[in-house]
């Protein structure tokens, strides 16, 4: 008795491994020149974010009481 082959393979294809200079050439990914770059308005204000943090630390720690 043979074993049958299943429809699709088990593990994904093996793709080409891609440098990190290619990568970053395909991206056209540059330094960081200042950490301010990486700064982002997500909350319009600081009550807003004060909000998200409370909601956040009850909804952690509501399963533990």
């Amino acid at each position: 008795m043979s074993e049958s082959q299943p429809d699709h393979p088990i593990f994904p294809p093996v793709r080409k491994k891609t440098s990190i200079e290619e990568l970053i050439r395909a991206k056209q990914a540059r330094p960081i020149r200042s950490v301010d770059e990486l700064a982002a308005e997500t909350f319009e204000s600081d009550e807003v974010l004060d909000e998200f943090l409370a909601f956040t630390y009850a909804e952690r720690h509501a399963d533990i009481a």
